[in-house]
């Protein structure tokens, strides 16, 4: 059954290789989260920082049945949401930077990160994944995870007829100096797609001083248009919500079917 879905960003400082610190900050500010949230969503690698340092990586690695999963599994069960984010993962000796789409059910989806910012580093710490980012479904809404990076590269998030989302994810940690590529890229996303768009990013400043600005996860609707975003309150806590209409969405898909002059793309993974 299809209904409207509302959604929140929790933007945050994220606490530097902590991994507990940041699963009690996540506790606290989800009290923040307006009620009846459908889904949250937290930014790439929320529980530990964006690490690039390969020793200090591998030792804050998880797999996908240790604290991390466990403990958003408790958490979407309770408040009857799911929560999107990234974190560090560890399979068969490599790390990954693995988004995860965590239902109230328990049932989680993964995506290892396609796209790594070798630019910092990511690509000699993290392997790159290997398969096409999911589309799953939740409470009548085909959703899209995507992380970061991904967000520079229009041929890997994009939707066709077949395959297509109605809300597109992405989790990141997009810093201030490239703000305004950050805002028209979703933005363009949204518009080629005729989708939603969120992306939600971290606040604060990490070890290496780079800022990243609280304010700065969006919404944007089908038309390219920011419903929801800037900042609310004080300090680096920010939430981002709105509700999503799938009526308008559907009706204006139906008036303006884009898709359908779009070209086929094929993938070489």
């Amino acid at each position: 059954m299809e209904r409207n879905l509302n959604i929140a960003a929790i933007e945050d400082n994220v606490i530097w290789g902590d991994r507990k610190a940041n699963l009690e900050q996540l506790q606290r500010n989800l009290d923040l989260v307006p009620e009846a949230t459908d889904i949250v969503i937290l930014p790439e690698m929320f529980s530990t920082g964006f690490i690039t340092d390969k020793r200090q990586a591998m030792s804050l690695a998880e797999r996908n049945t240790e604290e991390t999963i466990t403990r958003l599994q408790e958490i979407a069960g309770q408040r009857r949401m799911a929560i999107a984010a990234s974190f560090i993962a560890r399979t068969a000796g490599q790390v990954y930077n693995r988004a995860l789409f965590v239902e109230p059910s328990g049932e989680t989806t993964f995506y290892d990160k396609r796209h790594l910012f070798s630019m910092a580093g990511e690509a000699d710490v993290y392997r790159p994944g290997k398969s096409t980012t999911p589309i799953l479904r939740f409470r009548g809404w085909n959703v899209r995870l995507l992380v970061c990076y991904d967000l520079r590269f229009p041929v890997w998030c994009r939707n066709t007829a077949e395959e297509s989302c109605d809300l597109m994810i992405f989790v990141a940690n997009w810093p201030l100096a490239r703000q305004s590529a950050w805002t028209t890229l979703l933005q363009a996303r949204a518009i080629e797609n005729l989708c939603y768009v969120c992306g939600a990013n971290r606040s604060g400043t990490d070890p290496a001083g780079i800022d990243y600005s609280a304010g700065s996860s969006v919404v944007v609707d089908y038309k390219g248009n920011i419903v929801a975003g800037g900042k609310s309150g004080n300090g680096n806590v920010n939430i981002v919500s709105a509700t999503l209409d799938i009526e308008r969405l559907r009706n204006f898909r139906n008036k303006f079917p884009a898709w359908k002059d779009a070209d086929n793309f094929f993938f070489n993974l």
